[in-house]
């Protein structure tokens, strides 16, 4: 079996579902854990940035060719591959909602204690 056919061949296939489903099983035992879910998105993005330097660049064609088929193939199954980060203003953002819901929260429950009738003294 040829390069050209071996990414798409059941073999590969397999086992790209097998790690997934390892990787997913992994944060799904994370939930819930910060510490926990954001070393294993560190470690996936390491692992993006190691194969793309070590093994896809070297890999890359040498023709005009070669180069428009694999442009045509990226645009044709999915675009190129992209690890988003979240960005610190979206935490913070995530963070200031929690917080003023939390507030809120606490306002509407003070609010409450102090129109409630006083049952007790009467």
């Amino acid at each position: 079996m040829n390069d050209a056919q071996a990414w798409n061949s059941p073999e590969f296939t397999q086992k790209l579902q097998d790690i997934t489903t390892v990787i997913q099983n992994l944060a799904q035992e994370q939930q819930g854990n910060c510490q926990g879910l954001l070393l294993l998105l560190r470690t996936l993005e390491h692992l993006h940035r190691d194969i793309r330097e070590q093994l896809f660049e070297p890999s890359l064609p040498n023709t005009r060719k070669d180069v428009y088929s694999l442009l045509r193939d990226i645009e044709e199954s999915g675009g190129w591959p992209y690890i988003e980060r979240m960005r610190l203003k979206e935490i913070m953002n995530h963070f200031l909602t929690e917080e003023s819901g939390h507030s809120q929260a606490q306002a509407l429950k003070n609010e409450k204690q102090q129109t409630e009738p006083l049952t007790e003294l009467e």
